[in-house]
């Protein structure tokens, strides 16, 4: 894959043109398709609205503008999408117009031309008028181009019909057959395998959400990947549970590779603005956070990426610098949970050592949100779509050539990878604050009726001393852990069930065996898959075939070369 290809596959996810809203139709003005509204087309909309069009995280057009015939019979509601500025998606302030490279947009003039179409008739015109069709390379669908590299889940996983909701882990070795010598990344693209799959993070290649571009580095940096690299899959699903609805899924990951000549300067560091001690009360319509980062070093900012659940209603991210001077880097006033846009600027934004960036981000909890589930019960952070979240991901590099890459990838983080941490911030559970939020009597400890959903899944590994409260220090000691690089989900989730000591947390009744009302939350969805003989309990012994099948299902797997393409198979019943 050349840059070449990869420069045009970046031009046909950008357009870098001005939004506008509320467009009138255009008084006296003649317009057919083939000559005035198919050059809109295909600058605009033909990237994802064509057969084969681009997968933005699992966000695929239903319908092609590449035809009159394909095109008339959604001219009104074009038109109304477009006034309206949710088509194409893009959800930056206008302030930041030409700011970022991937800036999805259409003129005043060209809103005003597909308005006034639609309500003129939406005639077709002279098909001589019409501009050379565009071509658009083959490559299996890839945005990215061919890849050089796929790297798919080690095995094709279940998503059975009763499930709604569900976070499952997947390991792949990166095998030197794969991959003989290290490489640096130019280009990402992940593929779900069914429409199941809400997001993916697959550590250390990266992930996807709802709305997602893939990721095309610019040209001098990128990120180094060895072989034996492991990758964490983490998957996400969610779907409508019922009956046949159960479906497979072996998602992936697309590669390209620079050339092996290729000048790197610089490895992207990541960095993830998170907090998890908030409260979200019921029927808030307006309630926000804020968290922060400071930069150890002159830097450059690459890219910002919001994230928050259906409740999410606005981030910004906002940089003080040094000398006590501050500037709004990317405000996002409407979020939309269904387009997560990773927001990569074209010239990176430079902040001195000591700039303390501080992201705010919004929820509307109320009954005005049409997204809420349930307006009438506080949110907390979890993992569920229902559940919120807030973090704001950023990428970053140091704002000096990094001659000594090799020292840098060495100093940068595990797997070779080049990612590095800054000086402070990231990921945020302040022990004081989350007493003050839960400690219901004011005891100073939380007890496991007071914790949020997301600590009782671990309160019998984080209540160290075992008397059945929290303490301001057994949460230290557990932040700690998170952050010290404990994959996945942090300490003692199911993947290290010790059977001993869930039975002498759970089993409450002492009769050598947990029934479901005594599980804790984690295994609750799971309870009839662990009890292998169906006699309506589970074992010590069903609680360690359960803990060394999930370890089985995590380790050892392999992925596979682009030469090796196989699509999941799903059943019959399928929705997918």
């Amino acid at each position: 894959m050349n840059s070449n290809r990869l420069m045009l596959a970046g031009a046909a996810l950008a357009v870098f043109v001005a939004g506008a809203h509320g467009a009138e139709p255009v008084a006296g003005k003649k317009v057919t398709f083939h000559k005035d509204v198919l050059p809109i087309l295909q600058e605009s909309c033909q990237i994802c609205h064509r057969d084969g069009g681009a997968n933005l995280g699992g966000m695929v057009a239903p319908m092609a503008f590449t035809t009159y015939e394909g095109t008339r019979p959604w001219a009104k509601s074009m038109a109304q999408r477009v006034s309206e500025g949710k088509m194409p998606p893009w959800h930056a302030a206008p302030q930041h117009h030409g700011v970022f490279a991937n800036e999805r947009t259409i003129s005043k003039e060209a809103v005003e031309t597909i308005v006034t179409w639609a309500q003129t008739g939406a005639t077709a015109g002279n098909p001589a008028d019409a501009p050379t069709a565009k071509e658009w390379a083959s490559t299996g669908g890839w945005v990215i181009g061919e890849p050089d590299l796929i790297v798919r889940m080690n095995e094709k996983y279940f998503i059975p019909d009763e499930v709604e909701d569900t976070y499952e882990y997947f390991n792949t070795t990166i095998t030197e057959e794969m991959l003989p010598e290290p490489r640096w990344i130019k280009a990402i693209e992940f593929r779900g395998g069914c429409k199941a799959v809400h997001h993916i993070i697959a550590t250390p290649l990266g992930g996807i959400a709802p709305g997602n571009d893939p990721t095309i580095f610019p040209e001098g940096m990128g990120r180094y990947l060895t072989p034996g690299t492991e990758v964490r899959w983490q998957m996400h699903y969610h779907k409508e549970p019922g009956p046949g609805t159960g479906v497979y899924d072996q998602s992936e990951a697309a590669i390209v590779f620079y050339p092996k000549d290729a000048k790197i300067t610089h490895a992207l560091r990541d960095e993830a603005l998170g907090r998890f001690d908030f409260v979200v009360p019921a029927g808030a319509a307006d309630y926000s956070i804020q968290t922060d980062f400071t930069f150890a070093d002159d830097s450059r900012i690459v890219t910002m990426m919001p994230h928050m659940h259906v409740r999410g209603k606005s981030a910004k991210y906002e940089a003080f610098y040094p000398d006590g001077t501050s500037k709004v880097l990317l405000d996002v006033p409407k979020y939309d949970f269904n387009w997560q846009t990773r927001y990569q600027y074209k010239e990176f934004e430079f902040v001195p050592k000591g700039t303390k960036l501080v992201l705010t981000t919004a929820w509307d909890n109320s009954a005005n949100n049409p997204s809420n589930p349930d307006p009438t019960i506080a949110v907390t952070f979890g993992e569920p779509t229902t559940a919120e979240m807030s973090f704001g991901f950023m990428n970053y590099i140091l704002a000096v050539d990094q001659e000594d890459i090799q020292k840098a990838i060495s100093e940068g983080g595990s797997n070779g990878f080049g990612v590095g941490r800054g000086g402070g911030g990231g990921r945020n559970i302040d022990p004081s604050q989350f007493l003050a939020n839960f400690d219901a009597d004011k005891d100073g400890m939380l007890q496991e009726t007071e914790a949020p959903d997301m600590i009782k899944r671990f309160f019998a590994v984080i209540d160290q001393d075992k008397n059945g409260g929290l303490t301001k220090e057994e949460m230290e000691t557990a932040m700690k852990q998170l952050q010290g690089g404990r994959g996945g989900r942090g300490g003692g989730d199911r993947r290290n069930m010790d059977p001993a000591r869930m039975m002498e947390r759970f089993d409450t009744n002492k009769d050598g065996n947990l029934q479901e009302p005594e599980a804790p939350e984690f295994m609750k969805d799971r309870f009839a898959t662990i009890d292998l003989d169906k006699n309506g309990s589970v074992s010590a012994e069903e609680l360690g075939k359960a803990a060394q099948q999930f370890q089985n299902r995590r380790g050892g797997g392999e992925g596979h070369g682009n030469q090796e393409q196989a699509p999941a198979q799903a059943p019959a019943a399928s929705t997918d």
